[in-house]
């Protein structure tokens, strides 16, 4: 499967990870992130083997964020790093040339020593303002993206405070898809969410380069 369009991160403070990803699988989505920081290494093993059976149901993708130990553990397609988690080289040495490696970027230079490491997607942002990470730096905007998207040959997704008024403005930075959690995860109904996303990647596809 591409690495590309909707990328939906779990936040059991304001849904149930479970009930989430179904209802974004039912919706169309095909790539779900475990990120759970206040979650025991049992509780995530727990419910990272119910969302690998639920995701493979759909054929889609699940990625565990931070923990490539729990990633291994329930079988799951990769695992996302943070610049201060396992280095992406040691974490390739460890799961193999299969296994994917995303890892998050705010300059070009991280982007470039990410991609050198084995990454296999890089997560840009924040893009905007959000409330999800509280200790996220200041927003890098779309036009740091595109910088990033220009130095790297992986693919780039947006993260970050990303709401379908915004995410045309990512989108046309150049990124591959974009990473969502609140607008997703806290709406009413995130099936609908989910699908007004998928929409809107398909459009901008649709739209001729200028």
């Amino acid at each position: 499967m591409r690495l590309a369009g909707l990328y939906v991160i779990t936040d059991s403070q304001v849904r149930d990870p479970l009930e989430t990803a179904r209802l974004v699988l039912q919706g169309g989505g095909r790539i779900v992130q475990l990120r759970e920081k206040h979650m025991t290494t049992r509780q995530l093993v727990r419910i990272g083997q119910a969302l690998r059976t639920l995701t493979r149901e759909y054929g889609a993708l699940l990625i565990v964020n931070d923990r490539l130990d729990v990633a291994l553990a329930v079988e799951a397609d990769g695992v996302h790093l943070g610049q201060d988690d396992l280095p992406a080289a040691l974490a390739r040495k460890i799961a193999g040339d299969r296994f994917i490696i995303g890892v998050s970027a705010e300059t070009v230079e991280e982007a470039r020593r990410a991609e050198a490491d084995g990454a296999t997607y890089l997560g840009v942002g924040p893009m905007f303002a959000t409330a999800t990470k509280p200790d996220a730096g200041a927003p890098v905007g779309p036009e740091r993206l595109r910088l990033i998207k220009q130095a790297v040959a992986i693919p780039v997704f947006g993260i970050g405070g990303i709401a379908p008024a915004n995410a045309r403005a990512v989108l046309e930075a150049g990124a591959d898809g974009v990473c969502v959690i609140s607008a997703i995860v806290g709406a009413p109904d995130p099936r609908a969410a989910t699908q007004t996303f998928i929409h809107l990647l398909s459009e901008v596809a649709r739209e001729p380069l200028t």
